[in-house]
This record gives structure tokens, C-alpha cells and sequence, in this order.
């Protein structure tokens, strides 16, 4: 079994300067670095990311002391990044495009081409990186937003390692992801993974829903076939390190330190809020809610005090200058309305503090006020609930935080309606502590059992079993393990037989039919198997006969249309033989279903062939269709089950065609007309099982994508389609 490799975009290890300018290491605590310690502590484990110290600022000395240095005490790798890189990837790209658009800020979100250039560079480099340390059998694992891009280029680069890919924000809706400039570039590269992961099945449902809208990928529960492969997804809802929370022990003296204390005696309540300085926490809005307590509940006058700490954060972007400038004087406000000489209602602290001094405040506060407009997780409420090991406080939290998902029994609220909070503030407080107990119990039980630790096992457990399990049962062997033995029959054949299917084998699916025309290189590759004389090379298409003659007519192939209804063979000029006589009346029936439905799904068409009726549905919401499929079906099936018509499914399109006529009859005329030593054939849908069936059992038959095939063998994409062309050729 390899190593494990971790890919993020800070180091758990950071590298600065001391006052008299020698390089200091100092190992990070708490967040990821605390959760994956443990597996970054297993042997051969290697840890990749930025030790947060610019480039500009080093020799190079210095750069080669630190990588050995990380290397050998810390089993970490150091991604060196400029200050250009920095800005424009970091401060830009992720904090300034990413982040306020999957926290759902679309006004503060910022759209610079360039920021995305050097995002995608720095990306690059991550991958250039970790590459100079990969094995086979190595398991990677890349974390958060900040390396959307690696996951595929690690897939293009070694397609057989198992990679991992965690999200710590959330995903946002379709609606608001849509916004991205960069969407597709994302979710590709999101996909190169072999599991992603998200905190809850919410961002897991978005993911999916975006990648089936915008791809056009199918998925099945929590998989999506991609590139001829599985993708799987899944929730995983981070924990924390329990027992270090519940059992810490405070060193003696530093609770009665005033700067540890809460003044909570004499009757006096204690709200405390732990956050860093960003818009997405909700901080303004808590002010608020609070100050509404005051107000409609004049009681708590006096009575209560709101600890407000927030951690300095991103000091350099301009949103959070302003949000701290509001956030004084939100306090500025409440405490010169309802303050008086005895009793300040909010203390407010903009600096960081230490774990220590979290978890006596932990232990002290009756409430944690915990109410981001939009989190990914929030560990704080979790921290919180552990650190109090006598069961009592209880967590007012925000149901826009992905922690509420396993917090049911704290007080949950929406953190836009300051009346709601308010009020969940004043049953916190009076909750009686019996019944604090008995909710706090449970969840500890939960923390207890699903902890950090749990979390990462679980995520590896699911990446390994992904890399290994078998894409699905009766799939047939990868056509790459036979290929040289494949390349040696074509050598020795003296009579080669090529059928060839085109949309989704030959070239990629376009949204409009009419776009699908082959390119330069496809031209060049029929162009090199069809002047070979031991070769007869057919396309076998479900195309109508004008499109392959006018893409495809110069070249010496032979053609085959409407999925075997006409044959055109080279040299006859624009001759077409018809195989089966038809008829086109029915049409008049069907049509005006076929046009209902279309008039009721968005993005669905009609494709009128001269004796077929292609309904495309490509560009239709996926829900829509998974909800009206069914009924289309059934409903043409009703009409057409005493004739000798039927449905044709291909990929994202239903046509309506004599059911007799196939690829299968056009496969058996081409074989009756010569003897053929080596037979190849490439398809990818339902249309070119006919043509799978009818062949020979020593032929090469090839299934383009997922699915169950009569085919021998599979292959990924219409891409490796084209390289196992380009292989015969080339042998």
C-alpha cells in the first residue's frame, strides 16, 4: 500500500522570521491540521501546501533549507508562492471570486480574468509539486476550494491513482453557482477525482445538480459517470478531537486570571461568540438579534452580557474593513443605548486567543451565540458542547451553518430574523438545566462517537474502496489490457472490417446536432484507415444521410444512415441504397405528441427525419426529465404497440423509428458481402448493441463509456475511442 498525500493550501507546519531574522517552524493547532495529524503521522505520509512565507523573501539558499527541513521533522513538501501569486490567487481568486460566491454573496463577489490565470498557474504548480513524489499506489488527498484544479490534473497524469477531493465551504444551489465565470473549468476539475466530499447532503445535492446541468452528467444515488468512469460522492460531517476538548485541564490560576473570566456572577448571564472577521459569520445581524433581546424583553437588562470575540482575518481585503467598522459601531451603539455605569452590554475583542483561553470561556459562558449567515460546518458549537463536560449551556445556532444538521438538539434559528433569535436567546437563558443536561448529553454522545478521527478514517476508507471496487458487475475488460495483442491480430489481418458509430464514439455530443462536424484530426484518421486496402471502414450512424455525405462524403468510406435504413457505398457518388422499405404517415400521429411535450420541457427539440422522429432533450432541466421521461414513454409505447414502430433511446434523446431496422442488419450486410480476418467495431449507446449482437464472437467489440454491453471490451471517452483508431493505424 502507498502513502498517503495530502494536498492543501497551507502547510499544518509555517514557516516566519524571528526578530533577528532566523527562520522559525511553528506547527499549526486546531482545524485540519489537528483532524488529519494522526494520518499525517503514518509513515511515508507527505503533506503539500504553501509554508506561508513569500518567495521574494527567501535565498536560495534558505528555499533548500526549508525543504529539507520540512521534509525531515515535519513530512511536509513546501509550494513556494510569490507575492504576485498570493494576491492574485489567494487574496483574489479564492477570497475575493470563490469564497463570497459559495457563501452566497454574489455582491461582493469579483470576476478578474486574471486572478483566474494565476489561480489555474498556481494549481499547476501544486500538481508539478506533489508530482515529483508520486507513486502508483499512493492515495491523495487535496483539500478545500483553494485546489479546485488539482484533482484533474492529477487524473491526467496518472490515471490510475486514487484521488480524494474535500470541500470545507459549502456548495452552493444551481442558481447561485451558475454565476461562476468559470463554472465548467471548476466542476471538471472537481470531477478528476475518484471521491469528493462534502460536510452535508445539501452541498453534496447541489454539487450533483450542477454537474448534471451544466455537464450534462448522468448520476446514479452517488455516483456521476464521467469520462467513462464513476465519480462518488458523498457527505462526511467533520468532527472534532472530543476527548482533548472534554478533558482538558486548565492550568491552575488561569480561571481566576481576569483575563480568563467571564463576569457571569451575581445572577449574570453570559452570551459568548467566537468567529473570525468575515461577512459570511453573520456578526452584524447577531448585534442585532441581540439588541432586539433588549428591547422586547427589557428583563434581560442588566442581566446579561454578550462576549464578542472575533479573530482578525483577510485585514488586507477592503470588505472587511468595512465590516469591522460596522461591527464597532453596532457596539458602539448598543452599549451607549443600554449600557449603564454598573454593566456594559457587549465587550467586544478584535485579537486572536489562544485554545486555552477558548476553552475556559467555554466552560464559563451560559450561551454560545453561534449564527453565520452561511457556514460550511462550524466547529466552534462543537467545540463548545465537548469543552463542557458538566453537560450544561446550551448552543444558539444559526440553520444555515452545516453543524446544525447534527445539532437538532441545541437551539437552532434563522439567523435573518432578529425576532427569531432573540427569542431562541431568551429560551436558551431560561432553559432549565435538567433540561440542558438531557439535550447536551446526546449530543456529546454524538461528538464523542463521530469525532475527527472518524471523520478521516471514514473519508480514506471510502477513497480506497472506490479505487479498488469494480465499476459495476458484468462490465467487460478495459480494452488497454488487451491492446497489444489487439495491435499484433491487426498486423497480421489481410481483411479488416471497421464499423465505426459517430455521436459520442468519434467525436464528443453537441448540444445542437448540427455542431457535431468532424474536425481536422478525425478526417486525417479516417482518411489514413480508409486508403488502406486491407481495410473496409464503415460509419454506422444514426445520422440522417445529408449530414454524413456533406461531413464525410469526400472520403472513401462507407456510409451507413438512419441507423441502418440507408447505405451509401464509396464510389457511388450520392447513391443510397434504402435496406427496408417504409412508411411515413404515422408521423402525423406522433408528431403532435412528441410537440406537446416539447412545448412544455424547456430545451427539448424535434429532429423530423425523413422516416424518423428524434425527440433531443440534451439541454433539459435533469429534474424535469427524470419526472417526465416515464410518461413520454408510456404514453408513445400506448400508440404505437400495435404497429411494427418503436422507441430508439440513445444518449439524451427518445427516437421514434421502424423497430425492425438496426445497426445489426447493416453489420450482417457488410459481413455477407466479404470474409474478414480482423473485425472492429466502436459504439457507446443502446443503438449499437444490435450491431455488438451480430457479430462474431472473435471480433473486437468495443463499448464506448459505462453500462452494461454485449460488447468484449469497454473504453473510457469518444477521446480514447479515437487513440485506439489511431493505435491500429499507426501499427
Amino acid at each position: 500500500m502507498g502513502k498517503i498525500v495530502f494536498l492543501s493550501n497551507r502547510l499544518p507546519t509555517t514557516v516566519k522570521r524571528n526578530k533577528e531574522g532566523a527562520l522559525v517552524y511553528e506547527e499549526s493547532i486546531g482545524g485540519l491540521s489537528t483532524g488529519l495529524k494522526s494520518f499525517h503521522q503514518e509513515a511515508d505520509s507527505i503533506w503539500i501546501g504553501w509554508p506561508g512565507i513569500l518567495e521574494e523573501d527567501l535565498t536560495g539558499e534558505e528555499k533548500q533549507e526549508i525543504k529539507k527541513t520540512l521534509r525531515d521533522n515535519y513530512q511536509c513538501i513546501p509550494v513556494f508562492l510569490s507575492k504576485r501569486e498570493v494576491d492574485e490567487y489567494y487574496h483574489g481568486c479564492s477570497n475575493r471570486t470563490i469564497w463570497p460566491l459559495f457563501h452566497y454573496f454574489t455582491g461582493k463577489t469579483e470576476y478578474d480574468p486574471s486572478n483566474w490565470e494565476t489561480y489555474c498557474e498556481v494549481n499547476r504548480k501544486y500538481f508539478k509539486t506533489a508530482e515529483e513524489y508520486l507513486d502508483s499506489e499512493d492515495v491523495i488527498w487535496v483539500h478545500d476550494y483553494h485546489l479546485f484544479l488539482v484533482p484533474e490534473l492529477l487524473r491526467e497524469g496518472y490515471p490510475q491513482l486514487k484521488i480524494g477531493f474535500f470541500l470545507h465551504i459549502p456548495f452552493p444551489s444551481f442558481e447561485v453557482f451558475r454565476l461562476l465565470i468559470w463554472r465548467k473549468e471548476i466542476l471538471k476539475g472537481l470531477l478528476g477525482a475518484n471521491l469528493i466530499g462534502f460536510h452535508t447532503y445539501d452541498y453534496m445535492w447541489h454539487f450533483l445538480t450542477c454537474v448534471r446541468r451544466l455537464l450534462g452528467c448522468e448520476d446514479v444515488l452517488d455516483k456521476i459517470i464521467y469520462n467513462g468512469r464513476y465519480v462518488h460522492v458523498n457527505a462526511f460531517p467533520m468532527g472534532i478531537d472530543y476527548e482533548r476538548f472534554f478533558n482538558y485541564q486548565i492550568e491552575p490560576g488561569v480561571a481566576e486570571n481576569s483575563e480568563f473570566s467571564l463576569e457571569n456572577g451575581q445572577g449574570m448571564k453570559t452570551i459568548l461568540s467566537v468567529d473570525r472577521l468575515d461577512y459570511s459569520k453573520g456578526i452584524p445581524q447577531r448585534l442585532k438579534a441581540f439588541e432586539t433581546l433588549l428591547k422586547r424583553y427589557p428583563e434581560y437588562k442588566e442581566k446579561v452580557t454578550f462576549y464578542l470575540i472575533v479573530a482578525p482575518s483577510r485585514v488586507e481585503v477592503k470588505a472587511y474593513h468595512q465590516l469591522l467598522k460596522e461591527i464597532r459601531e453596532l457596539v458602539s451603539e448598543i452599549n451607549g443605548r443600554f449600557g449603564t455605569m454598573d454593566w456594559m452590554p457587549v465587550w467586544f475583542f478584535f485579537r486572536p486567543f489562544t485554545q486555552e483561553m477558548l476553552i475556559n470561556y467555554y466552560r464559563q459562558a451560559d450561551i454560545l451565540l453561534v449564527t453565520p449567515l452561511r457556514d460550511g460546518m462550524n466547529l466552534v458549537a462543537k467545540e463548545y458542547i465537548a469543552a463542557r463536560n458538566d453537560y450544561r449551556g446550551m448552543v444558539v445556532i444559526s440553520e444555515t451553518a452545516g453543524a446544525a444538521n447534527e445539532l437538532g438538539e441545541a437551539i437552532i434559528v434563522n439567523p435573518n430574523d432578529y425576532r427569531h433569535t432573540a427569542a431562541g436567546i431568551k429560551a436558551a437563558l431560561e432553559m432549565p438545566e435538567e433540561e440542558q443536561e438531557a439535550r447536551n448529553l446526546i449530543i456529546h454522545q454524538r461528538l464523542k462517537s463521530y469525532n475527527v478521527d472518524y471523520w478521516g478514517e471514514e473519508f480514506l476508507r471510502a477513497l480506497r474502496w472506490t479505487g479498488t471496487y469494480a465499476l459495476e458487475a458484468g462490465l467487460p475488460r478495459h480494452i488497454k489490457e488487451d491492446i497489444e495483442e489487439i495491435q499484433k491480430a491487426w498486423c497480421q489481418a489481410k481483411k479488416r472490417l471497421l464499423l465505426l458509430d459517430y455521436d459520442g464514439t468519434l467525436v464528443d455530443f453537441t448540444n445542437v446536432p448540427e455542431e457535431a462536424k468532424p474536425d481536422l484530426e478525425l478526417r486525417k484518421l479516417l482518411n489514413e484507415a480508409a486508403e488502406d486496402l486491407k481495410n473496409t471502414v464503415v460509419i454506422i450512424s444514426g445520422r440522417e444521410r445529408h449530414n454524413l455525405l456533406r461531413w464525410l462524403g469526400d472520403i472513401h468510406l462507407h456510409l451507413v444512415a438512419s441507423h441502418g435504413l440507408w447505405i451509401r457505398n464509396p464510389g457511388q457518388h450520392e447513391e443510397w441504397n434504402m435496406t427496408a422499405r417504409q412508411e411515413k404517415g404515422w408521423k402525423n400521429v406522433v408528431l403532435p405528441i412528441l410537440g406537446t411535450y416539447t412545448d412544455q420541457i424547456p430545451g427539448s427539440f424535434i429532429e423530423d427525419k425523413v422516416y424518423s422522429l428524434a425527440w433531443h432533450y440534451r439541454q433539459c432541466d435533469p429534474v424535469i426529465i427524470e419526472a417526465k421521461l416515464p410518461e413520454i414513454r408510456e404514453t408513445l409505447n400506448r400508440i404505437l404497440q400495435s404497429t411494427n414502430l418503436g422507441i430508439q433511446e440513445g444518449k439524451k434523446v427518445l427516437e421514434v423509428k421502424d423497430k425492425t431496422v438496426n445497426k445489426g442488419q447493416a453489420a450482417t450486410y457488410f459481413l455477407n458481402r466479404d470474409q474478414y480476418d480482423f473485425i472492429l467495431a466502436l459504439g457507446d449507446d443502446h443503438t449499437d448493441e444490435h450491431m455488438f449482437t451480430m457479430l462474431p464472437k472473435k471480433a473486437y467489440t468495443v463499448k464506448v463509456g459505462l453500462g452494461k454491453t454485449a460488447a468484449r471490451y469497454r473504453t473510457d471517452t469518444w477521446l480514447s475511442a479515437r487513440m485506439i483508431l489511431k493505435k491500429m493505424i499507426q501499427s
